[in-house]
């Protein structure tokens, strides 16, 4: 079995790219749809929801960072065109979202797709002890899976 620079099985590690490179054109997507509601938010919660979504797009945009420095890592290239986004991601696509409920409704499609992505690749780096995406796939879980009983909250639905 050969192994990479880092000890990690190259065929192994080469799944685990891919693996991450679909998760970035999700996280890309999703980060694509919460500058939209950050832009188009209407109602009466505007100004805490035009402030939550900005938050959560400059997270996601931390995260898009950390998933196509990790692709690099592994010693592979990171998806980079709107393109090759488009083609790798299965999020939905919140096309002039301005309702408050909507909204949040989008997030709480988006988010449950992200999760078990996110899910998968630990449990292929598990496999082969990848430490390294590993712990960010844990990290990124336990924010997720938060962020989803916050807006469940918000939106009165059982998680």
């Amino acid at each position: 079995m050969k192994h990479n620079s880092l000890g990690l099985p190259q065929k192994e590690t080469e799944v685990i790219a891919a693996e991450l490179n679909r998760l970035l054109a999700n996280f890309q997507v999703y980060y694509q749809n919460l500058r939209g509601l950050h832009w188009n938010i209407r109602g009466k919660r505007f100004f805490d929801l035009h402030l939550k979504f900005e938050e959560l797009y400059n997270d996601s945009q931390l995260r898009i960072d950390l998933i196509a420095e990790r692709v690099l890592t592994l010693g592979s290239t990171p998806l980079h065109t709107f393109e090759d986004y488009t083609a790798q991601s299965q999020l939905p696509i919140g096309r002039n979202v301005s309702s408050d409920e909507a909204a949040i409704a989008l997030l709480l499609e988006c988010l449950p797709q992200l999760l078990a992505r996110e899910r998968k690749i630990l449990q292929l780096a598990d496999a082969i002890n990848d430490e390294g995406t590993t712990s960010m796939m844990s990290d990124f879980i336990v924010e997720q899976e938060k962020t989803i009983w916050m807006l469940s909250a918000w939106l009165e639905r059982e998680i």
